[in-house]
């Protein structure tokens, strides 16, 4: 194609953001999109890489967590909710993932073993 004109090539254009959009949307993402049901986050408990790992809603406000707790070992983990629906930790508070599970389990890779200090 040596000479395109202007409408090839916002068909093109148009054509790879279409393409791009649903391979987006069937991707799974990484930090566990599917624990998420009706917009809210699903409780677990789990031991992942030999931590226990808990997290459930706490009905009210809490914070920028949107009322919803977890624990490492029995320690809570502060996490918050961002704007656009991604969750975030104390211990890795710039990788955003897409739960607060995902949140723990990457507070626990980023701790590698050392205990979790209450945040006040």
């Amino acid at each position: 194609m040596p000479n395109p004109t202007r409408r090839r090539a916002l068909r093109d254009a148009a054509g790879l953001a279409v393409a791009a959009g649903t391979l987006a949307a069937a991707t799974p993402s990484h930090g566990y999109a599917a624990d998420r049901r009706g917009g809210e986050p699903a409780a677990f408990d789990e031991v992942y890489k030999g931590r226990r790992i808990e997290g459930r809603p706490t009905g009210g406000h809490h914070h920028h967590g949107a009322g919803y707790t977890v624990l490492v070992d029995g320690v809570e983990l502060h996490v918050m909710n961002n704007a656009d629906g991604t969750w975030i930790s104390v211990v890795s508070h710039y990788d955003p993932v897409a739960s607060p599970r995902a949140a723990a389990r990457a507070a626990v890779e980023e701790l590698r073993g050392a205990q979790l200090v209450p945040f006040n």
